[in-house]
């Protein structure tokens, strides 16, 4: 929707007519600069018809052309909790899904989440919202958008049975480390190579006694590192079975053993420590991306990898996090990979506190002059998008320089960051106003 000189100087004359104050005709005020950023970010932007998934995707396929050939787009957010982020992925997914061939979605999430998840949305048992409780109550993503989201994956796979959509959990295991991964592994070993199994066995029992995170992380560092190298020796020994004796389902099997051991290892980093953050950050980025592409290659499609705006981009916001999901992306993939970004001028969000754990809505205002967002907001659009790598030289040079930029995690306050938006993704999309998720009652 636009917003044009017209409707600006209209709401200012409202405001003036309660105040008793004079202004200035609004056109000349509020018309930018030949040489500004915001004509030339506008001179490129592209509206959105809208944020939700229903209705025309006219308006999305320039976004289609700027993803081009990738095999996976990094899909962020700026906060763990605004409604509008959420259903904004929904609509690009299933453009992307129909028009793009892509065919998983991908979530910062457990890997044993994802493959639930991924059981649900391919006709298995069970009832959505209640998968959803189990398996995001304590975290930012339990919201109706994201049950919404699953509903629909599984009534496109009953439309479409020879060309389903999957879901993917990228992350470590957490809460529970998910005994289903232990059992795959050790009955596939059963199977075909039996000469192993005790050994695998023994290996896995002390870390099966430790299913849950808060008790992993309470034991010891010592101990931590010992049950890290138990989980690493365990995928060696899945790993070395001999190739002539590997089903087709081994690929998948390794992958299940190797997330028992991303989840050791990063568990027996010591984050007590300024080092410790920093080594379990970086790994957890690295293992992010890296179960990833594994997933896209192992399924040969197209991958919306969604997580906050920090992880998917390319430059850190946080000396804690070296490099980020989205650097490592690159790496990998080059060109194959896009990330798209998420800014918002004004709204509401979920978030916790800093002394309070409960998830409620919190408001910010507008942005003020030096953000951002407050430059970006001023493009005569609500919400648009825009490729910021071939965008006019005014507005990439605009973007290349870091500016204080929302970036809120799971609580807040936080931030604002110093931020450069043109070097930390590669397509924008902002939003004027958001509004809150809707955590299921």
């Amino acid at each position: 929707m636009a917003r044009t000189t017209s409707s600006r100087a209209s709401l200012m004359l409202v405001t003036a007519v309660g105040t008793g104050a004079l202004l200035a005709p609004a056109a000349t005020a509020a018309t930018p600069r030949p040489d500004s950023p915001v004509r030339a970010i506008e001179s490129a932007a592209h509206p959105l018809r809208a944020t939700g998934p229903a209705g025309s995707t006219k308006d999305l396929r320039p976004l289609g052309r700027m993803v081009g050939d990738a095999k996976v787009v990094g899909l962020g957010e700026a906060t763990h909790g605004t409604h509008e982020f959420f259903t904004m992925k929904d609509r690009l997914f299933r453009y992307l899904v129909q028009e793009k061939g892509f065919r998983t979605f991908a979530l910062e999430a457990s890997w044993k989440t994802g493959l639930r998840f991924d059981a649900y949305v391919r006709g298995g048992p069970g009832d959505v919202r209640e998968l959803v409780r189990q398996e995001l109550s304590k975290g930012p993503w339990y919201n109706q958008e994201y049950i919404e989201l699953l509903a629909w994956m599984r009534q496109y796979n009953e439309r479409h049975p020879q060309s389903q959509v999957r879901f993917l959990g990228n992350d470590l295991n957490n809460p529970d480390m998910g005994v289903e991964l232990y059992d795959a592994v050790t009955d596939y070993v059963r199977r075909h190579e039996p000469g192993r199994l005790d050994r695998l066995k023994a290996l896995y029992a002390p870390l099966r006694k430790v299913t849950d995170g808060d008790a992993h992380l309470a034991l010891p560092v010592a101990e931590r590192a010992r049950l890290a190298k138990q989980a690493r020796a365990a995928y060696e020994l899945v790993k070395g079975i001999q190739p002539d004796r590997r089903g087709k389902k081994f690929g998948l099997i390794l992958q299940h053993a190797r997330s028992v051991m991303q989840t050791a290892e990063i568990y027996a980093f010591d984050t007590d420590t300024p080092a410790g953050v920093k080594g379990a950050m970086l790994y957890r980025d690295r293992i992010m991306a890296a179960n990833t592409v594994w997933w896209q290659r192992h399924t040969g499609g197209k991958v919306l990898a969604s997580a906050h705006n920090a992880h998917v981009g390319y430059e850190s916001r946080d000396p804690n996090y070296p490099k980020m999901q989205g650097s490592f992306l690159r790496d990998a993939l080059g060109t194959k990979y896009r990330s798209i970004g998420f800014t918002f001028d004004q709204g509401s969000f979920m978030a916790t506190g800093p002394q309070d754990s409960k998830w409620k809505p919190r408001t910010v205002g507008a942005a003020t002059p030096g953000m951002n967002e407050h430059t970006l907001d001023k493009v005569s659009y609500d919400d648009y998008y825009v490729d910021m790598r071939t965008a006019p030289a005014a507005a990439r040079k605009w973007l290349d320089k870091p500016r204080p930029t929302r970036s809120i995690g799971t609580a807040y306050p936080d931030g604002p960051y110093e931020i450069r938006l043109g070097a930390n993704h590669d397509v924008l999309i902002h939003l004027h106003r958001t509004t809150a998720a809707h955590r299921p009652q």
